[in-house]
């Protein structure tokens, strides 16, 4: 892969994708910096000095510090990851739904205008509960109090989410990687020099050990191998196709149909955080002693949220498995292309025996997702740094991997297919000068 990396100067449409992503990013990494007006930015900031250990300092994560500054990108991506969840869940349940789903491309736009609406719809909702939180706990300029507040807050909220979500959209079609983890994963990455200078201080200053402060690298290097080494892991099913000569003498080498041990990639997490920081944010600004106490049992670390936290990967991991490969379409396609699994009959018997192998791998995926999710950041907590259990967290480590892998493994792509249309545009150019010379050589001698 890194042979195919250092060609990237060479595709010009390859370097035009990279330049645009980076140029998208660098304007979120611009507004995470832009204050909501009315707020008491240092007020505010005081308040996320005692928060790591909360799910503020989560909900603070995944924006990309946006939350502290209380920026016009507080919200982040998280309503429309929300509002993407709802949706994935009420299609196969909603016939119409389920219709326009089937109906492909078409179906899809239909679905995706109405995540889009949900998540204004949920944005501006968020944007009121804040806006109201806020101002009872005196964060707001006294000038800038009342309904025009309440207004401008959620106008700029929603904005923000919208313009958010736009950039998502335009990284994914013209630019490199899928733009929603991009945008998240430029979030994690942003803070974690800020977050690992600040550890290193607090080990200066004797509040952590040398010692610790080792073994915290070490974990977190330790982290990164396993989850390189999981997310590069395969389950090969072999796959016989019709006898075909690939030269003279020379039979096809064998074929493979391989299945990732964690097919869910990513997801699973982001949307089990999201499930619970949507609650959060309500709860958060919501002064009601029921309600902070039914908070006070959500804290990260603790065992509900854990449970919590490790239920909902498994059920993401699932679901959105299903949702992305489907074994009936695979056995349909073999089957169509004549090609069999060794000792499986082609057809209903292929699908059942992809739907077993995939539960299986599913299973080994969830269970291996919830405990890079969670073990790390327990031991970090442990230790004493809950701002770097954040950053360098399990979450924050698999989203930042994986997300790295998926978006390599897209220009190694485009790399290859550029090298392949070269070599065959080379290779016709020879064909077609050789054809030339036998026609020429024809003429000649009917001459």
């Amino acid at each position: 892969m890194v042979g195919g990396l250092e060609n990237i100067g060479k595709v010009p449409e390859l370097r035009n994708r990279i330049l645009f992503t980076l140029a998208m990013l660098a304007v979120y990494r611009l507004g995470v910096f832009v204050s909501t007006p009315g707020i008491d930015v240092a007020s505010l900031q005081q308040m996320f000095d005692t928060s790591d250990g909360t799910l503020f300092g989560l909900i603070n994560m995944f924006s990309g510090g946006s939350l502290e500054n209380f920026s016009i990108f507080t919200l982040g991506i998280m309503p429309y990851i929300s509002v993407s969840i709802i949706m994935q869940f009420l299609t196969p349940a909603i016939p119409a739904l389920d219709a326009l789903k089937k109906e492909g491309p078409s179906g899809q736009r239909i679905i995706t205008r109405y995540t889009r609406q949900g998540t204004i719809a949920l944005a501006l909702f968020q944007g009121f509960l804040i806006a109201k939180g806020l101002e009872q706990q005196g964060l707001v300029i006294p000038e800038a109090r009342g309904y025009q507040f309440y207004v401008s807050t959620m106008i700029t909220l929603t904005a923000g989410t919208a313009f958010i979500m736009w950039l998502g959209e335009q990284i994914t079609e013209r630019g490199i990687g899928n733009g929603m983890s991009i945008i998240i994963f430029a979030g994690i990455i942003a803070r974690m020099p800020q977050v690992l200078f600040s550890t290193i201080a607090l080990s200066r200053e004797g509040q952590i050990s040398w010692f610790a402060m080792l073994f915290l690298m070490l974990f977190c290097v330790a982290t990164v191998y396993a989850i390189v080494f999981v997310e590069r892991s395969y389950r090969k099913i072999p796959v016989q196709y019709p006898r075909r000569m690939v030269a003279k003498n020379q039979m096809a080498p064998p074929q493979y149909l391989p299945l990732k041990v964690n097919m869910a990639g990513v997801i699973p997490p982001i949307f089990a955080s999201a499930f619970l920081v949507l609650p959060a944010t309500i709860g958060g600004f919501v002064q009601h002693p029921m309600v902070q106490d039914a908070m006070s049992y959500l804290q990260p670390g603790g065992t509900l949220y854990t449970s919590i936290f490790v239920v909902l990967i498994i059920v993401f991991c699932f679901y959105y498995t299903a949702v992305i490969y489907d074994p009936k379409e695979v056995a349909d396609n073999l089957k169509k292309h004549g090609a069999f699994i060794p000792t499986v009959r082609p057809g209903k018997q292929t699908a059942d025996y992809l739907y077993g192998v995939l539960n299986r791998l599913t299973v080994w995926g969830s269970i291996y997702i919830s405990l890079v999710c969670v073990v790390p950041q327990l031991v970090y907590f442990n230790v004493g740094t809950q701002s770097f259990a954040y950053v360098f967290g399990g979450t924050a480590i698999l989203i930042v991997v994986g997300v790295t892998l998926d978006t390599a493994s897209q220009i190694e792509s485009h790399v290859v297919a550029r090298n392949y249309e070269a070599f065959m545009s080379k290779s016709s150019k020879q064909r077609g000068g050789q054809g030339s010379l036998r026609q020429m050589r024809t003429r000649v001698l009917k001459r």
